[in-house]
């Protein structure tokens, strides 16, 4: 990669968390009695888009900044006040400039109509402020004479930075910006102590160093530039050229330790950072990421293999090599974890973009909607946050559009005209839950069961759980919508939300509440390259099943085995009926199906048919196991999600849970397993 790509490249991803801190910012500027920083922070964050931009040349993005700055100076200042139409204005110019800048990155144009939107929203805004003059970014050219330099020649430089305390606030660390100027030549570093007072006036998040840089280097006087570009505006600064270099500029050759209050230092590393400050971070391209998860893949796989032949040797339980192999087992989970935890990404930017895309719903509906959001630091592997985004989309859309009642009728039902979509995140059990709520009217369950028997997806004389009727709206081609608009009616689709979430393994839940609302509830892996199983039994098969997707497991009594019909059965268990499912017989691994009593039963939630029983032969071992995917190199299996490797050196196939549910007739599992009317239960989550 060439400098200057490497540049713009670091450009883009500083763009990335200045636009996070944009949205934070304004969001806390709907807060009542906000904290006058708010403006300070987002104002700092257009002028560094701003700064770069013109860097680089990208007038457009430029134009609009500079526009957007304009207003936020006047808020900043007092000039202008924050009133709902600002709000609106100051969130549809963030969208703009995101998307601005998503097309420099991209090398493309902006959709024109939006951008010029909101040069129309920030003019409107604008129309009753002082008129400034006609703005212009251009190079200013420097006559140097003469004056001539070879290329090559070296150039002294010395560089006085002094950080403001709004730098450290901003995450930018000195250190790095100080190896940055190392690494470009011959380096010298002084800090003034002077200005540190004693410890009872002592502020915390205040600046009192400054650094006095002697550089000697072959680079131009933009490269050292360069180090400070993001910082301009949060510092300090003058670079005092000193060329061609002579007996008063030598290259430094050691760390001179001066007298009096200047003491020279040297310079810091990142595992020197103050405890205190934002700690240091690392940008590493992803392909490597990569290469070192299936590296530690093939270890696990390897771990896993080296166990399996140790247990061939039968050695006593005492032998010390089985302590020597479980040693190495949990270190192999330990670096697994670790690197794990190196593509964990906090879920804050992805709810950020959802928080534009109820804004967006809410306009195009007339309905007033606003986005609650908490557990934005919840961590999720880089690869499920974004495949997440287009589900996440849909039902947030689905929420506002459908979910919500209008603004007559929640005035009506004695509701807050705004209604209130809440997006959050936790971590529970192994896994990571999003749920989407909404205090909307919620799901008309008469409604959608009369629709399910209109379209033929039901008979009419179908008995249903409450929680089998919601799980109608993930059938493909459901949808209760009268009538076709540009935002999809809840269940329009849904069935493609529930596909793409369970290509993630994951699974979705529904529930409902008339008159309160509804709640989608995504259950998700932490990663997809590695997970905790069973290795069970199917038809001499060695086969893997996802812990994260068992309730519980069962050794059924005869008693509790009640026969439907020539070969379906149901389990009776604390007084609900779960169908049983022969997982052999829907593989077409075995022909008839063997009586449920001798099997061993894996209690999951289905997305189509609620809990249900999977029928087994045996539970092998609980390990975990590395995932392999099957589409590139074979294609899609019915039944299974992904294959991994044994420690023998086996394949085994991993089973898609809620698919093998659907193969062989799930809906009429379902409906068999129903109760009669009068014993209509609920499906609840057996714990």
């Amino acid at each position: 990669m060439s400098g200057a790509n490497a540049i713009r490249d670091t450009f883009f991803a500083e763009c990335e968390e200045l636009l996070e801190a944009l949205i934070e910012g304004l969001s806390a500027m709907e807060t009542p009695g906000y904290d006058p920083e708010c403006v300070n922070a987002v104002f700092r964050a257009v002028h560094s888009v701003k700064g770069g931009a013109g860097a680089f040349g990208l007038d457009d993005l430029v134009s609009f900044a500079h526009r957007f700055e304009t207003l936020l100076d006047l808020l900043r200042n007092g000039e202008k006040a924050v009133d709902p139409t600002v709000m609106k204005t100051l969130f549809k110019s963030a969208d703009v400039l995101t998307d601005l800048v998503e097309a420099a990155r991209l090398e493309q144009v902006a959709n024109p109509d939006a951008v010029k939107a909101g040069h129309v929203a920030l003019d409107a805004c604008l129309a009753d402020a002082p008129q400034e003059e006609e703005f212009s970014f251009d190079a200013v050219g420097v006559d140097l004479g003469d004056v001539t330099v070879p290329d090559d020649a070296p150039r002294g430089y010395r560089i006085t930075f002094r950080p403001h305390a709004s730098l450290y606030a901003n995450g930018h660390e000195p250190h790095l910006i100080l190896d940055a100027l190392a690494e470009l030549g011959s380096c010298e570093t002084q800090a003034d102590l002077g200005s540190i007072p004693d410890l009872s006036s002592f502020e915390e998040g205040a600046s009192y160093l400054t650094w006095t840089i002697t550089l000697v280097t072959d680079e131009p006087e933009t490269v050292v530039h360069e180090a400070f570009e993001f910082v301009d505006t949060l510092c300090d600064l003058t670079i005092e050229v000193l060329t061609p270099v002579d007996d008063a500029v030598e290259a430094p050759e050691t760390k001179k330790e001066p007298a009096g209050e200047a003491a020279a230092i040297p310079v810091p590393t990142p595992t020197s950072a103050p405890s205190s400050g934002p700690r240091p971070t690392l940008r590493v391209d992803l392909d490597r990421v990569d290469r070192l998860i299936n590296a530690v893949g093939e270890l696990i796989i390897n771990q896993a293999m080296i166990s399996q032949r140790v247990e061939e040797l039968d050695l006593p339980t005492t032998a010390q090599l089985n302590n020597e192999i479980e040693e190495y087992k949990l270190l192999a989970r330990d670096i697994q974890e670790g690197v794990m935890a190196i593509r964990a990404q906090p879920v804050k930017s992805l709810f950020q973009r959802m928080a534009r895309i109820v804004r967006e719903t809410s306009a195009e509906t007339g309905k007033s909607a606003r986005l609650i959001t908490s557990g934005e630091t919840t961590e999720v592997d880089k690869t499920v946050i974004e495949r997440l985004s287009d589900p996440l989309t849909h039902m947030l859309r689905n929420a506002v559009d459908h979910g919500l009642e209008s603004t007559e009728g929640r005035l009506a039902a004695g509701k807050d005209e705004t209604g209130t979509i809440q997006l959050t995140a936790s971590h529970r059990s192994g896994s990571v839950v999003i749920e989407i709520s909404d205090d909307g009217s919620g799901l008309d369950r008469a409604r959608i069961y009369q629709t399910a028997v209109s379209k033929g997806l039901i008979a009419a004389d179908t008995e249903l759980s409450e929680s089998e009727i919601d799980n109608l709206l993930f059938l493909p081609g459901f949808s209760t919508a009268s009538a076709v608009s540009n935002l999809s009616g809840r269940g329009v689709g849904m069935d493609v939300v529930r596909n793409a979430v369970a290509a993630l393994g994951g699974r979705i839940t529904i529930s409902s509440t008339p008159g309160v609302g509804t709640t989608f509830s995504v259950n998700l892996p932490l990663t997809l390259a590695v997970m905790d199983g069973f290795v069970i039994s199917v038809a001499e098969e060695t086969m893997v099943v996802p812990i994260a997707a068992i309730f519980e497991t069962v050794h059924p009594r005869p008693e509790d085995i009640h026969q439907i019909g020539t070969d379906d059965f149901t389990l009776l268990i604390r007084g609900q009926y779960l169908p049983i499912i022969d997982v052999a017989a829907n593989l077409g691994l075995r022909d008839a199906k063997v009586p449920p009593d001798i099997s061993v039963l894996l209690i999951i939630n289905s997305e189509t048919a609620g809990l249900v029983a999977l029928a087994i032969d045996d539970i092998r071992d609980q390990r975990q196991v590395v995932v392999k995917s099957l589409e590139a190199s074979y294609g899609p299996v019915p039944g299974i999600s992904s294959a991994t490797i044994l420690g023998d050196g086996r394949i085994a196939l991993i089973l898609d849970t809620d698919e093998i549910t659907s193969l062989g007739g799930a809906a009429s599992a379902m409906q068999l397993a129903s109760p009669p009317k009068s014993e209509q239960i609920h499906a609840d989550p057996i714990q």
